[in-house]
């Protein structure tokens, strides 16, 4: 991301490779879905704003989604399966017509399907089926040194998916997107990944081998297991998962007056939901603690809400409604004294709060309370009016909110190595396609439940799930 340089879960590091535009109004929605529950003006802008990131800044002749804009950036995978995703939405809302979407898409899936695999370390999109965290906007290989990444190729996956079950019209472009992603699904060779059995690993560097952590304690792998147990082609066994759950205890208990399964970064809570309606379905592990993941979820969100109103550390701004840690750009990596106290400030890093850890400098991400709207709409929707309604003319613009923003960091005289002071509080300058994703798609499952709705019907996902021991709910009567 940028110059990123972190981005992985908490069995050890997160490791990667790593014009402010203004507001304008959007017209409004000609039509859309039928809502089960509706949004307040502001929230129905954002979600326009947001989706306007991907409809807008898509690579022409790829379909590659930036990491970042609009400083000058390469494509992140996963943000390119939330753009596959958002397309749909688009549809749904009237902003894009069935055919420019099933065009955008058909033309990224023909770009990852001829995409160059092999070993080598440059001139190649990834190998065994997987794709490199990271690649060039220019020709779609290999930026720098980044790794192949299991759980990002998870998400680029996860919106293959998506498309694939969406475009079920008989005509030649959509017959053509459900077949490209089929492809696609069935060359991603999981049990390659398998390098310490039965775990999954992490990823893989052509100068180094495997990443040394495997997906273990709780965090964003759910897709990953789900997809790797799906597989038609190269399935892991169900003794992955069980030895994946196995690992959770380190994360279970209280914090912050919810009693949960914890994982501090708010996005391990929020990514595998936007594709997977996980209310009322559960496995081995959830049937013994006496939750869904969706409600583990719902507690996580009001976790570091009541982490922002106890403000342990005296963080300037935090309260009820302006809260939400997780990966995010910062101010500068520097220790300043402010009011007497010791404050020390990051640039990007996995910021969150839990049982674990807590990594904290006083950078409220947006996209952190926004991506839980559907766990706990009664504060995810008071604290976007709040953050709008606060420190709007600064963090909100042509896409909606600015990646995150820092009231804390006022002095002018510092050199920030990203963003800059605005109104008053630090201000990134970018907008991150991966935490652009979960702000369209978040609000829609809200809103309609229209994503969850597609991929009910996606015969991989409802294997993978029942392979993983899910049973209950919407997927008692689901076939695949």
């Amino acid at each position: 991301m940028g110059r990123s340089k972190v981005k992985r879960a908490l069995t050890g590091l997160f490791v990667v490779c790593v014009g402010v535009a203004h507001a304008m109004p959007r017209p409004p929605s000609h039509r859309g879905p039928a809502d089960t529950h509706a949004v307040p003006a502001l929230v129905a802008d954002l979600q326009r704003r947001t989706f306007d990131f991907f409809a807008e800044r898509a690579d022409p002749a790829s379909g590659l989604i930036p990491d970042r804009w609009p400083s000058p950036s390469f494509s992140s995978i996963a943000a390119v399966g939330f753009g596959l995703t958002t397309y749909g939405v688009g549809v749904e809302r009237g902003w894009m017509t069935r055919q420019e979407a099933a065009r955008r898409t058909l033309l990224t899936l023909r770009f990852f399907d001829r995409a160059k695999q092999g070993n080598d370390a440059h001139g190649v999109s990834g190998t065994h089926g997987f794709f490199y965290h990271f690649l060039e906007m220019s020709d779609g290989t290999r930026s720098a040194q980044c790794e192949l990444s299991s759980v990002d190729t998870a998400w680029l996956l996860a919106g293959a998916l998506f498309a694939q079950s969406y475009y079920d019209r008989d005509n030649a472009s959509e017959r053509e997107i459900r077949q490209l992603a089929e492809r696609l699904y069935r060359r991603a060779d999981w049990t390659w990944l398998q390098v310490r059995k039965p775990l999954i690993s992490m990823g893989w560097k052509p100068e180094s081998g495997f990443i040394h952590s495997d997906w273990e304690g709780y965090n964003e792998a759910l897709m990953v297991y789900v997809l790797a147990l799906a597989s038609p082609t190269h399935p892991v066994q169900r003794d992955a998962y069980d030895a994946w759950t196995k690992t959770y205890s380190v994360s279970w208990g209280e914090f912050q007056g919810q009693t949960y399964l914890s994982f501090p970064p708010l996005f391990g809570h929020q990514f595998s939901h936007v594709w997977i309606d996980f209310r009322g379905i559960r496995d081995d592990w959830s049937r013994t603690a006496g939750i869904d993941y969706f409600e583990n979820s719902r507690r996580a969100t009001l976790a570091h809400r009541a982490y922002a109103i106890a403000n342990p550390m005296g963080w300037r701004g935090y309260g009820a409604d302006v809260w939400g840690l997780t990966p995010s750009d910062g101010p500068a990596d520097v220790a300043l004294t402010i009011n007497g106290v010791k404050r020390q400030f990051h640039t990007y890093t996995a910021r969150g709060v839990g049982r674990e850890y807590s990594l904290d400098d006083g950078t409220i991400a947006p996209t952190a309370a926004a991506g839980s709207m559907p766990f706990a709409p009664e504060v995810v929707i008071p604290a976007i009016e709040a953050m709008h309604a606060r420190y709007g003319k600064a963090i909100y613009g042509r896409y909606g909110f600015f990646d995150a923003f820092n009231p804390t960091m006022t002095d002018t005289s510092v050199k920030l190595q990203h963003g800059h002071i605005a109104d008053g509080v630090w201000v990134d300058r970018d907008y991150l396609g991966l935490d652009q994703g979960p702000i369209v798609l978040m609000t829609e499952n809200y809103r309609s439940g229209f994503v969850w709705k597609v991929m009910r019907r996606n015969p991989h996902i409802i294997r993978g799930l029942k392979r993983a021991g899910f049973t209950g709910g919407w997927l008692a009567g689901a076939r695949g």
